[in-house]
């Protein structure tokens, strides 16, 4: 029988290398995400602390602008110059220092929190509830493209509501900073900055990927995935806080707090000092983060192995 009349078509297109496999599932597993409304929901809350910091830096400048003045009309309410930049400057620091970039880390973290939850099954879950696995292991494909792929998926979102908004705020800052003398003093000056800002972005990315794929595996539904996930992070931040500010156990209790774990570890990479006699050691969290991480990899390995691929 001929060819043509199976309706098989030869592939016209280029060959590459199996590692562009990847690029394919990370590319599903992100437009099943992004057809849905509730993540659009959910992003626009996150982005309201974003907006927040952005326009608090315009309005510090503003503000700064304004000394001379008694009071200032800021709406309907009229305010002292001098209080107003102690409030956004000292109390919010937004001066464009680590300390603005570790406060906007830590509370757009939240929302990271509820959109990793919500996208865990979805994202993972459904390939072993519904069978599609073997689907993709059945291709020229090995279970690390797999896992990298579904990962990459993860980083695009983690990054997407950390590190670029982050990006765009420290750029925002260098270009309206009044204490500096030219346009690029903040940027030359703050290159380290820059670095840590990516190596809290990485923090996140590598730790919160591992563990969302893992637990999607493991869970694959979408409401013990809101469970565990609240466990980890919500759950077990309250019980560090009671066992060691309430009952006063040993700091390194509050280890068990994977987030503020992560926080700790990316204080240290934007160069602020942790100062507090109740928390445990920089070393001691990213070691707790580098297990965990491990921990996760050999289950991932393990569990994608476990399934039946006919090729």
């Amino acid at each position: 029988m001929a060819v043509s009349l199976l309706h098989y078509r030869p592939w016209r297109g280029q060959f590459r290398a199996t590692e562009w496999g990847i690029w394919p599932i990370a590319r599903t597993a992100l437009w099943m995400i992004l057809r849905r409304k509730l993540f659009w929901v959910l992003y626009a809350f996150g982005l309201l602390i974003f907006f927040m910091f952005f326009f608090g830096q315009y309005m510090l400048a503003w503000a700064t602008s304004q000394m001379a003045e008694q009071t200032v009309r800021v709406g309907a309410v009229r305010a002292e110059p001098e209080r107003l930049v102690h409030l956004l400057r000292e109390v919010l620091r937004l001066d464009g220092t680590a300390y603005t970039y570790r406060n906007f880390f830590w509370y757009q973290g939240y929302m990271v929190m509820i959109v990793l939850a919500f996208t865990g099954s979805i994202l993972v879950g459904n390939d072993f509830q519904f069978g599609s696995l073997p689907f993709y292991l059945a291709k020229p494909l090995g279970r690390w493209h797999y896992l990298l792929g579904k990962c990459l998926a993860v980083a695009v979102f983690v990054n997407l509501m950390t590190t670029l908004p982050a990006l765009i705020l420290f750029v925002q800052y260098g270009l309206i900073d009044p204490d500096s003398p030219t346009t690029f003093s903040y940027f030359i000056g703050s290159r380290w900055l820059l670095v840590g800002i990516l190596g809290y972005g990485l923090l996140l990315t590598v730790c919160l990927s591992l563990m969302l794929v893992a637990a999607a595996t493991w869970l694959r539904r979408t409401v013990p995935m809101i469970m565990t996930w609240t466990t980890l992070f919500v759950f077990f931040r309250l019980l560090a806080f009671t066992l060691v500010d309430g009952f006063h156990y040993d700091p390194r209790v509050r280890l068990i707090d994977l987030w503020n774990d992560t926080y700790l570890v990316g204080n240290f990479c934007l160069g602020n000092e942790v100062i507090h006699a109740v928390e445990p050691a920089v070393y001691q969290a990213a070691l707790v983060l580098g297990a965990l991480s491990l921990l996760c990899l050999i289950y991932l390995n393990q569990r994608i192995r476990a399934v039946e691929v006919v090729r």
